[in-house]
């Protein structure tokens, strides 16, 4: 019998062409992800990925067994939401912290999928600007919580969640360089090399986030200068600037795609800045719709990176 997480790594690394990406993806290890894959082949008793430099590729047993395993999984978070049901889910509240980016584009879609599954339980939304959503959901003020980190990142000591509480990694995306359209830095193709930002003015957010402060000395240390600190936690009205020409940022790449002004975008080589976005929930609590918008969240942030 397959098991159900060695199946999701081979669909992982379906979608995202490499296991680098995909064990980011899933909040593991590339080695510890290559150890599933590799129990997953001996399952099969076929090779199931051709490796190659630029990250992997499917073998025809691979294809097939893709296939299956998107039946066998999507038949698993259907019996979860089920078996929710059974459990009772007839009434209740449950309470969702999220930043505002995935409160406004990513949670709403996911949320009309519990309301038809669950119409009589009470949803209450609140914002909560990470990590403040942990701490609600350690605090019991909240059931679950979207929140994000960044890399790089500082101390581990300082990302850990609070004793009880467990972060799933949902979806890891770029920070790409944003310019006001025609700007040189951005007219090129290919990736741009961070020793191009030398001497760049920097549109920069608020220091109060300790990651996203990670991420801008990094920056800095490449050669750009802040040049516009912006007292806002969030990147609509960094993306404003930068259209108006006051300098070029460094924004996570759903941002970039949803800005409501024009500008350009590239992206960074290496493709060390990244920004993680996972679920806060306690851990070991038997909270039925809780666990039904953690198998609605999975699948829906999943399918938003193919």
């Amino acid at each position: 019998m397959y098991d159900p997480q060695r199946l999701a790594a081979l669909v992982a690394v379906a979608e995202a062409g490499s296991i680098t990406r995909a064990a980011e993806r899933l909040g593991y290890t590339a080695p510890a992800l290559s150890q599933q894959l590799a129990k997953l082949e001996r399952e099969a008793g076929a090779a199931l990925l051709v490796r190659h430099h630029r990250g992997t590729t499917l073998t025809a047993a691979g294809e097939l067994l893709l296939a299956r395993a998107r039946r066998v999984l999507d038949e698993l978070d259907r019996a979860r939401l089920e078996l929710a049901e059974l459990s009772g889910l007839s009434g209740g509240r449950l309470r969702v912290g999220s930043f505002m980016t995935a409160g406004t584009h990513l949670l709403p879609p996911v949320l009309s999928a519990f309301r038809r599954d669950h119409p009589d339980v009470q949803l209450s939304v609140v914002e909560y600007e990470p990590p403040l959503g942990v701490a609600a959901v350690a605090r019991g003020e909240a059931d679950l919580a979207l929140t994000h980190t960044y890399e790089p990142a500082p101390a581990a000591t300082a990302q850990q969640p609070p004793a009880g509480v467990a972060v799933e990694p949902l979806l890891t995306e770029e920070l790409v360089v944003v310019s006001a359209p025609g700007h040189a830095l951005t007219a090129g193709t290919g990736r741009l090399p961070m020793a191009g930002l030398a001497g760049q003015p920097l549109v920069a957010c608020a220091p109060e986030n300790t990651s996203r402060s990670a991420v801008e000395a990094h920056l800095v240390a490449a050669g750009a200068r802040v040049a516009v600190r912006c007292d806002t936690p969030g990147y609509v009205l960094v993306c404003a600037l930068v259209s108006a020409g006051l300098g070029v940022a460094v924004v996570p790449e759903m941002m970039a795609r949803l800005a409501v002004t024009p500008i350009a975008t590239r992206r960074l080589d290496p493709p060390a800045l990244k920004r993680t976005i996972g679920v806060a929930y306690r851990e070991g609590e038997a909270n039925a719709a809780a666990q039904s918008l953690r198998a609605l969240l999975r699948g829906t942030f999943g399918r938003s990176q193919q």
